[in-house]
């Protein structure tokens, strides 16, 4: 089954604001930008020259991407499935667009899906076609033109389409982003779309023996209450003895399984972990996960509509997301000129606990590391910092490990804070306010007298007899320009480490206008849009902090200036 190798994610799309969803500005969607302003454009994340973006696959031996674009202006609209391909997932060139609404299945709209490799090595784009003005939702496909193409330059959709109408079982408007498809053991292709029925979210399961004719199945992959409408559901096997990625159809001993979904309603993502019964085809989360809001987040700050894909060339599954913009209401999108980048592209796993999933930005990043500073064993007493000069601190790459000889000053954890989100914590209790064993970590894109900075830090808590490991990522203090729409958040989750040996590390990809965090190796991820006033290109500082009792030592900190990739 390994030959049938499920390689593209493409992702959903939603505005600038967390909340929005998918709101047309017809009067600006086709404003198209003349002149986009540079300072806060990312250097080494994969962004289109300007507009609006919001989607990879490996085919012999080329990656493309796939990715929901506006061509005429920088809000949502006139979208079309832009496509670029790269050899590294690091360096990429645009070609033709891949698909645009152009038929009666898809004429108000071509919006987010996936794709599979049939057995015969062809790829199949799934799509949902938007049909009328009523946002009818359907699911659509399409087919190279050409499959010698090493590009893929041109894509056909086929006049049999659409495959997939819903019932009258489902909201025809909620109805969208078909995953990668799976075969099973008894030779039927199984995908999913997401959708909800009244409160509950939910996995619409359909099957197919010749990926053509679909039927749904009696029940859904899986549902769960309270949770709104799903978007961008992602289904796919992880190992229990290994960090290597499997293909989507690979099940069987040793194998757990993941269902990761969008909310539509809050803007953020949750995952769990579970048993997929391939006889019943449910799909059962284990008994320690939450199936809901408070569930587990492959990235706990502005990162959305992400999907996954098994690389066979390196024998990975890689997760990518979108991260939008959050500093500007839709006619000042028009004069930035620019909207939406991707993620850097993380390796995913399981964690050996088998409680959560473990991120880590592709190796492939590394080859953009030039100018390289180090730190070593520098002791932080309370309300000191050290700042880490000769690089570009506007577009660096930074690795820490903190060490510390107690865990005697840690905080008691206010029992008041028990049912808060780990983001509400973190506004509590910030980087300013002093504690006892943190807060420590890193001011990132600070400016020289720290009128604004976006502090990445640790702080840790005691619950009885255990300790809570909060990390935050705080873009409260990140811009001293004067604007009350822009969102300034203050993201954070709980890291699940085991503090024995008393360390704590933190990576951070710092680019101009957003800072991608993996703490403890990638157990916690958090990504934040920023957008400093002062600490632009050369003024931005980068700085090592600690404003708790317990001396904290910068035991190694490696940063290095990252280059510009070609796109």
């Amino acid at each position: 089954m390994m030959r049938y190798i499920v390689i593209i994610i493409v992702l959903l799309f939603c505005f600038n604001e967390i909340k929005a969803s998918h709101e047309v500005f017809r009067n600006l969607q086709s404003l198209s930008a003349t002149n986009p302003r540079k300072y806060h454009r990312t250097g080494y994340h994969f962004q289109p020259p300007k507009h609006w973006i919001n989607g990879p696959m490996y085919y012999n031996g080329v990656y493309h991407l796939f990715y929901q674009y506006n061509p005429k202006g920088a809000v949502w609209g006139n979208i079309v499935w832009a496509h670029s391909v790269s050899i590294d997932l690091i360096n990429w060139n645009r070609v033709e667009h891949a698909i645009y609404p152009s038929k009666v299945f898809d004429k108000y709209g071509t919006w987010s899906g996936s794709v599979t490799i049939l057995p015969d090595n062809k790829p199949v784009i799934l799509y949902t076609g938007i049909v009328d003005a009523n946002n009818t939702q359907v699911q659509n496909y399409a087919i190279p033109a050409d499959v010698s193409d090493p590009l893929l330059r041109k894509w056909i959709k086929p006049d049999n389409n659409p495959l997939i109408i819903a019932d009258n079982s489902i909201n025809k408007t909620q109805f969208r982003d078909p995953t990668t498809a799976w075969l099973g053991r008894d030779g039927q292709w199984r995908m999913v779309v997401g959708s909800a029925r009244r409160h509950r979210g939910v996995a619409i399961l359909y099957r197919s023996r010749d990926f053509l004719k679909w039927t749904k199945a009696q029940h859904p992959l899986h549902s769960s209450s309270k949770t709104g409408n799903w978007e961008c559901p992602d289904f796919f096997p992880v190992s229990l003895n290994h960090t290597n990625g499997l293909d989507t159809s690979v099940d069987g001993e040793n194998v757990k399984h993941v269902l990761k979904v969008s909310l539509d309603d809050t803007r953020f993502e949750y995952y769990t972990i579970g048993t997929y019964d391939t006889k019943n085809d449910r799909y059962i989360p284990d008994d320690t996960m939450i199936d809901g809001w408070k569930g587990l987040r492959l990235d706990y700050g502005n990162f959305y509509a992400s999907k996954t894909f098994y690389d066979p060339s390196k024998n990975r599954r890689v997760l990518w997301g979108w991260a939008n913009e959050s500093d500007v209401v839709p006619k000042d999108a028009i004069k930035k000129g620019w909207a939406g980048i991707q993620s850097i592209p993380r390796k995913l796993w399981l964690d050996p606990s088998g409680k959560q999933l473990v991120q880590w930005p592709v190796e492939e990043l590394e080859t953009l590391r030039k100018k390289k500073v180090e730190l070593r064993n520098h002791n932080l007493d309370k309300g000191e910092t050290v700042e880490v000069e000769g690089i570009t601190a506007a577009q660096a790459d930074v690795e820490v490990t903190f060490s510390f000889s107690s865990l005697k000053n840690a905080e008691e954890f206010d029992p008041c804070w028990t049912d808060l989100y780990a983001k509400d914590v973190c506004a509590i209790r910030g980087s300013s306010v002093q504690g006892g064993l943190g807060p420590f970590g890193l001011l990132t894109l600070a400016s020289e007298n720290l009128e604004e900075y976006t502090p990445v830090f640790f702080r840790v808590f005691k619950v009885q007899d255990k300790y809570k490991v909060l990390m935050c990522s705080d873009a409260s203090r990140s811009s001293a320009r004067s604007n009350p729409k822009m969102y300034k958040p203050s993201f954070a989750g709980f890291v699940d480490v085991d503090l024995s040996d008393k360390k704590l590390s933190l990576r951070s990809l710092i680019d101009h206008s957003v800072v991608e965090s993996f703490g403890a190796g990638g157990k916690t991820c958090i990504t934040s849009r920023v957008y400093p006033a002062l600490s632009l290109f050369s003024e931005a500082r980068l700085l090592a902090f600690n404003n708790g009792i317990e001396t904290i030592t910068v035991e190694t900190l490696n940063a290095w200036s990252m280059d510009k990739p070609d796109r």
